[in-house]
C-alpha cells in the first residue's frame, strides 16, 4: 500500500516502498579507534555542510564493500580494516531523488589522516556526537550502530527535512 506524506508546502508525496527502487547506491563507513568515531565534514555533493561519515556512490561493477574501502581512501586517507555491515538505509527526496545506502563499521584502519576536497575529517567521541550538525535520521539509527545492532530504514525527506520514517532493528 503506497505511502502518503504531506510536504510543509501541502504538496502529496506517495511512495510505495514495495516497488521503490533507488535512483542510486552509495555507502557510509563508521570507523571507531578507543571510543571514537571518524566523522567528516562534507563539503561538496549531497549533504554539504553536513557532518557525516566518509562515503559515496557506488561505482559500475563495484561492491557496497568495495565502494566502503574506496570512497574512505579518496576522501579521508585511511584504509577501514575489518569491515562490517552495520545496516541499510533508503531515501526517498520529495524533489524525485532517491538513495539506497549500506553502512559499515570498521574497527581498525591503516594510512595517514587527510583532508580532501571532498571531506575535512575529524575524530569525535562517540558521547559528543554532534547530531544537530547531521541529518537529521543519524540521530535516530547511529545509536543503535554504536551499540552493534544491525538496522534497516526508510525515510522520506523534503531537503533537508525529515517527514516520515520507519527503523527496524535486531538485537546485537
Amino acid at each position: 500500500m503506497p505511502l502518503s506524506v504531506t510536504t510543509p508546502s501541502g504538496t502529496t508525496f506517495a511512495i510505495d516502498w514495495a516497488v521503490w527502487q533507488p535512483t542510486d547506491t552509495a555507502v557510509l563507513t563508521f570507523i571507531r579507534r578507543d571510543g571514537q568515531l571518524l566523522l567528516i565534514l562534507k563539503k561538496r555533493g549531497l549533504g554539504h555542510g553536513k557532518v557525516n561519515a566518509p562515503g559515496g556512490r557506488l561505482e559500475a561493477g563495484e561492491t557496497p564493500e568495495q565502494a566502503a574501502v574506496r570512497e574512505t581512501q579518496e576522501e579521508v586517507g585511511l584504509t577501514p580494516l575489518g569491515l562490517r555491515a552495520a545496516g541499510r538505509l533508503e531515501f526517498a527526496f520529495t524533489d524525485g531523488y532517491s538513495l539506497r545506502c549500506h553502512v559499515f563499521t570498521a574497527d581498525a584502519c591503516e594510512g595517514t589522516l587527510a583532508e580532501t576536497d571532498e571531506a575535512d575529517p575529524f575524530w569525535c567521541a562517540e558521547s559528543d556526537i554532534p547530531y544537530e550538525r547531521m541529518w537529521a535520521d543519524d540521530r535516530l539509527w547511529v545509536p543503535l550502530m554504536l551499540r552493534g545492532r544491525t538496522f534497516e530504514a526508510q525515510f522520506v525527506f523534503d531537503g533537508d527535512r525529515m517527514l516520515w520514517h520507519r527503523l527496524q532493528t535486531e538485537p546485537a
